[in-house]
């Protein structure tokens, strides 16, 4: 017969736990999803059907907080400040590529951990039905024609359309103020002074633009795109017309403070890969008619250092950049 002593019984036992210890799952508790902008537009609406989806597959709550204020600042602020636990992730949107150029934040897109683009809706270039442009070479030559003649609008100055509409005329070699920007305060209102014919071109996305397309007042000419918008597949590429790469439009991704562990990220690019293909969320953005895209991870953050730096040579060339 064998004596155990109890002592060394529980010596071993100590030793056990601490050489095998035991690691709960992520996530324990609720999560914030912080979104940088207001409820009601269509950033906290993708960010509560991926919050709700990612309840269902992680198990615990999601709470969509919205941060709105200083033009994005605020929210991508509280985004990058939080705890690189991932218990606080957000929404960010293209205005983190393009704030630290004019000076509104030094944060850029490094104070991140990229887990994935969701969305991109590509800037258009749309005119309205009565215009005596019917084809983007019409619009371009008489751009180059008569530099300062014609106006655009859809956002206001050094915004995101601003900057698609100047990056697309630089490309094909247009000066990029070749063509008037009129502020508006965002792209319903340029929209309406494109079809009163206050403006002659509205360089917004095809989803803004799609009420004024579908009453038959507005017609797009191009997509600054790689493929055919969904809504409308018969709208030809900038590439395919002019054989200009440039690409632009507004673009939603998910994303944690720098920092995050590498095994949380990877659940997190798990997860979102799931959501972003799954039809309950496709379902809903082409209900939306908002554009839907995939990058995971480190494609991501690629693609948010080519959208820094786009915006970046767009606010030069048009000397608004700071720094």
């Amino acid at each position: 017969m064998k004596w155990f002593s109890m002592a060394g019984v529980a010596t071993a036992t100590a030793l056990a736990l601490v050489s095998v210890p035991a690691t709960a799952a992520f996530p324990e508790r609720p999560i914030t999803l912080i979104v940088p902008w207001g409820a009601g537009g269509g950033t906290d609406a993708t960010a509560r059907i991926i919050g709700s989806i990612m309840e269902k597959e992680l198990g615990k709550p999601v709470n969509v907080v919205n941060r709105a204020g200083g033009n994005g600042v605020v929210g991508h602020q509280a985004i990058a400040e939080a705890k690189p636990d991932g218990y606080t992730i957000g929404l960010a949107t293209v205005e983190i590529t393009m704030m630290h150029y004019i000076g509104l934040t030094d944060l850029t897109y490094k104070a991140y951990t990229p887990l994935a683009l969701m969305n991109f809706d590509p800037s258009g270039v749309t005119v309205a039905t009565s215009s005596p442009f019917k084809t983007l070479d019409d619009l371009l030559n008489a751009a180059k024609a008569d530099p300062g003649k014609l106006k655009a609008s859809g956002t206001g100055e050094g915004g995101i359309w601003h900057l698609a509409l100047a990056g697309m005329l630089n490309s094909v070699g247009i000066q990029p103020d070749a063509i008037r920007w009129v502020p508006s305060n965002g792209a319903a209102p340029g929209m309406l002074e494109l079809v009163a014919g206050g403006v002659d071109v509205a360089p917004v996305s095809i989803p803004e633009a799609r009420s004024m397309i579908d009453a038959g007042k507005a017609k797009p000419l191009a997509v600054m795109a790689d493929e055919p918008p969904v809504l409308y597949p018969d709208v030809p590429t900038l590439k395919s017309l002019t054989g200009s790469d440039w690409t632009m439009g507004a673009w939603r991704g998910m994303v944690a403070p720098a920092g995050l562990p590498a095994e949380v990220t990877a659940k997190y690019v798990e997860v979102l890969d799931k959501i972003n293909h799954s039809e309950e969320y496709r379902d809903f953005m082409n209900k939306q008619g908002y554009g839907i895209a995939w990058d995971g991870g480190e494609k991501f953050g690629e693609f948010m250092a080519k959208s820094d730096a786009d915006m970046g040579e767009v606010l030069n060339l048009l000397g608004m950049a700071k720094n």
